[in-house]
């Protein structure tokens, strides 16, 4: 099948500048304990890796851009209405339900400005000539969360509201003490233990319409699990189909049962939903009635590219966003785009059809990829895909083999860890960038340059949300959600602290040399 339409190639650079990244300023907490407010803190400097190649003293002068781009990844955009979601869990981990969820919409589109505010590529200057998400766009498998994740791209109205159309249904005004209520009417330990505010008026701003300007350069999509299974982790059933849409939903579980849900998800098992449909049969009585919605239906495969190809989510284009009518024919969520003259994009799909929150790539993607990759021996070549290596469980093996026998890999680029990590391997670079939803939410611009001596380099500038760093009491405008969103994310009990990353991990330029 005939390739995605070629993203715009860079044309001549302006004069480079870190404005609107973190090479000029970072968020910071102010205070040392308890519930910290954010503030402007330095910027990350950049740090020149020459683990696969040296760095030649005359390579500024001599570079030529070949791409520039914005990787976006984990957005996780979420309907924390929806029925089939996991919140008890944190009963057994508290780190399994996150303070701010409610707030994603607000914070993709805050990324959005920050990202069409952006000059060029920081390194180079060059204009920016397409951005992709790289999976969990979506947290539920849901259409409604699907529709507000491609307005958000594309430009639109949102109303983050799924069931009751006049109010909020959900864990944050259940009056359980296992979540952060910010209007009150609970004594919940996120106020009482962790200091989280009081918020009058939260909930009727957190499902508000909004609106989004959309990207203003074109961008291509990868899926994620979280796009293509229950939770993430849970094959499709009609039994999940009919929870989703429902009017019951659970709202907490005893601990010992949370934690080993938790266990079981993590290590890989049940991705039947076997047990979980159990457990869920076993609490009925503990459910409660909440307003059911068509909307919070799962896609399947082919809906979800479908989803991508509808005329009112083309924005800049292009139309699908990488997905095409053959691919929807066949059911195939990877493909190959032309990123400018002599490189070439190609997106994976390494979501699992059979369950698992690890990775997974057949025989026939395989196959596809080795074609592909020597059909375009003379091109350079990023491989895009929502698992980063290690977490690649099935095939895994295979597609690190194969993408070492081809000399023109440049780099891979991935999400799903949450996590800046960036590893060399052999004469490639795999770049992992933070999510949007988990601190520190952060996109990435990545620029790839020839420097004239015989190495490439592939610089790597991390980006915040343009939401202003301080949250300002009050302010329950879409800006001002966005800042708290930031804000709650930094304080969420039971959060990572090493998804930052090292310094070698954020900004960088990282040399390898020209195949």
């Amino acid at each position: 099948p005939a390739s995605p339409s070629p993203s715009p190639s860079p044309t001549a650079p302006a004069v480079p500048s870190p404005a609107g990244t973190t090479l000029e300023s970072t968020a910071a907490p102010r205070g040392a304990a308890g519930y910290r407010r954010l503030g402007a803190g330095r910027g990350w400097e950049r740090v020149v890796r020459q683990d696969l190649a040296a760095a030649g003293g005359a390579r500024e002068d001599r570079r030529t851009v070949l791409a520039s781009f914005v990787h976006l990844t984990d957005t996780h955009v979420t309907d924390v209405q929806h029925p089939l979601r996991f919140e008890y869990m944190r009963s057994g981990k508290t780190g399994a339900w996150r303070p701010h969820e409610a707030l994603s919409v607000h914070g993709l589109v805050s990324m959005v400005e920050r990202i069409n505010s952006l000059r060029g590529g920081p390194a180079t200057g060059a204009p920016l000539g397409f951005a992709i998400t790289t999976g969990d766009n979506t947290d539920n498998n849901c259409r409604a969360e699907t529709e507000w994740f491609l307005t958000a791209m594309s430009g639109g109205r949102i109303t983050p509201n799924t069931g009751d159309p006049l109010r909020y249904e959900g864990v944050q005004n259940s009056g359980l003490p296992l979540y952060w209520h910010p209007e009150g009417g609970a004594d919940d330990t996120d106020r009482g233990r962790y200091g989280f505010p009081r918020l009058d008026g939260f909930l009727d701003a957190a499902i508000r319409r909004l609106t989004s300007p959309g990207l203003a350069i074109p961008w291509y999509s990868t899926v994620g699990n979280h796009d293509d299974l229950h939770g993430g982790h849970f094959a499709g059933s009609a039994y999940f189909t009919d929870l989703a849409t429902g009017e019951r939903k659970l709202y907490e579980l005893p601990e010992a049962e949370a934690a080993a849900l938790h266990r079981s998800v993590r290590g890989g098992r049940d991705t039947r939903g076997t047990a979980l449909r159990e457990l869920l049969r076993a609490h009925a009585r503990r459910t409660r009635t909440v307003t059911p919605d068509p909307s919070r239906a799962p896609l399947t495969a082919r809906e979800y590219a479908a989803a991508h190809l509808d005329p009112a989510y083309t924005g800049p284009g292009p139309a699908g966003h990488g997905y095409t009518r053959a691919a929807l024919e066949e059911g195939r969520l990877y493909y190959s785009f032309r990123v400018a003259d002599g490189v070439l994009g190609v997106s994976l799909d390494t979501t699992n059809p059979d369950g698992d929150y690890r990775g997974h790539i057949g025989p026939a993607q395989l196959r596809w990829l080795d074609r592909k990759l020597t059909r375009h021996g003379d091109d350079r070549v990023l491989v895009f895909s929502h698992h980063y290596s290690d977490s690649v469980t099935v095939g895994g093996a295979e597609l690190a083999a194969l993408l070492g026998r081809h000399a023109n890999v440049t780099a891979w680029i991935n999400g799903h860890s949450h996590r800046n990590r960036i590893v060399p391997h052999g004469h490639f670079w795999e770049i992992t960038t933070a999510s949007h939803v988990d601190h520190p939410q952060l996109a990435r611009v990545i620029e790839l340059t020839d420097n004239g001596d015989g190495t490439l380099s592939l610089f790597t500038t991390c980006v915040e949300s343009a939401a202003p760093y301080a949250a300002e009491p009050g302010d329950l405008s879409p800006a001002g959600l966005a800042s708290l969103y930031r804000e709650l994310a930094f304080n969420a009990p039971g959060r990572s602290t090493a998804l930052t990353g090292k310094a070698g991990d954020r900004n960088t330029e990282l040399l390898l040399r020209r195949p």
